[in-house]
């Protein structure tokens, strides 16, 4: 990877936090469940379990050949970018990338942390044992990604949106919201960008940790409307405006999170690729006014809007009073479940995903 700079670059990186969450648990010694397709989604994950340590760690990442190319990089596309000096770019390419990669890693540690508390909180015993193989896939995706971080030496804290998302959901008491925050936000948000780096990146040790982790990733998705969407069908009103606020609430920390992209972390970014904040956020209005930061590049899919919302609707969790939410919020409610339904797993070996058809 180019420019690497030493790791005290980059900000500081917490140990640890604690807090109390309220969530209930509940026991069934009911072992047949009630939702009949949870048991094909829960042979599939048995099935497609892999090892994160059989993967190729030996490979050498080329410090010239960056982990993301230029022309997959919408930043490199801005005029802004290009008159910066070679080494301004390869540095900006190299730390721009190890901080969303960082948040991979951390994001994954919050899926971890939901999806353990989604087995113990769901009533469904089925229900329970998928949740219980989403959390090892989960730890496997948190080990992979520490591996990488840690092989491209260079580290980043979380986001605060992202955490701010993840605490939010940890801290509610009722199993439904943790999966609507888990299942349908954060899993779609993930799925979403793992896509985008499989097609971004050529470096093939990332390139088939992607791969594994996207097959898992679809399962996660596909679980929140499996067992969600008849749970909130079966609910009172009342009920189900809740979750629905919920979902609102959950999706505008993300929305509001992501129109700030000059969080601690980013700034880190600029400083060590000695770019002025003022400049780069002039280069940014001067791209967004010629359109070359509003679409994504071909094969590319925008998270919020073609998997996460269409993941509400089919669930029933956008509801006509919250879907005016949403509009005032200036949020489109996409209810196209083309995309998504491509992207989830059902036979859990190759699907749009997976064009190439490869195998890792």
């Amino acid at each position: 990877m180019a420019a690497v700079v030493k790791e005290s670059s980059a900000p500081t990186v917490p140990k640890s936090e604690t807090y109390e969450a309220l969530m209930q648990v509940a026991w069934n010694f009911d072992y047949e469940g009630e939702v009949a397709k949870l048991d094909d989604l829960y042979n599939r994950a048995k099935e497609n379990q892999w090892n994160a340590a059989e993967l190729a760690w030996d490979t050498h990442i080329d410090p010239s050949n960056p982990i993301i190319a230029p022309e997959h990089s919408q930043y490199a596309q801005m005029p802004f970018f290009q008159k910066l000096s070679p080494s301004q770019q390869e540095t900006f390419s190299a730390h721009s990338t190890a901080q969303m990669l960082s948040q991979f890693l951390h994001g994954e540690q919050g899926a971890l942390l939901t999806a353990a508390t989604v087995t113990h909180g769901v009533p469904d015993m089925k229900a329970k044992y998928y949740a219980a193989t989403q959390t090892i896939d989960e730890a496997r995706h948190v080990e992979a990604y520490d591996r990488y971080v840690n092989k491209i030496a260079i580290h980043y804290p979380m986001v605060p949106w992202l955490k701010l998302l993840i605490d939010t959901t940890l801290r509610t008491n009722n199993f439904c919201k943790v999966m609507i925050g888990m299942n349908m936000i954060i899993e779609g948000l993930a799925l979403g960008a793992f896509n985008n780096m499989y097609k971004q990146t050529e470096e093939p040790l990332l390139k088939s940790i992607t791969f594994n982790v996207m097959r898992d990733e679809s399962r996660h998705v596909s679980f929140g409307h499996v067992f969600l969407a008849p749970t909130v069908a079966a609910m009172h009103a009342d009920d189900r405006e809740d979750l629905a606020q919920f979902a609102f609430d959950a999706v505008k920390i993300l929305v509001e999170g992501q129109q700030q992209p000059m969080e601690a972390g980013f700034l880190k970014v600029l400083e060590v690729s000695g770019i002025d904040p003022q400049d780069f956020a002039a280069g940014l209005k001067e791209a967004a006014e010629m359109g070359i930061m509003r679409d994504l590049p071909p094969g590319q899919i925008h998270s919020l809007n073609d998997l996460m919302m269409p993941a509400l609707v089919r669930a029933g969790l956008v509801t006509p009073r919250s879907k005016e939410l949403f509009e005032a919020a200036g949020i489109p409610v996409n209810a196209d479940l083309s995309v998504l339904e491509a992207m989830e797993d059902t036979k859990s070996d190759a699907n749009v995903l997976n064009a190439e058809q490869a195998a890792y």
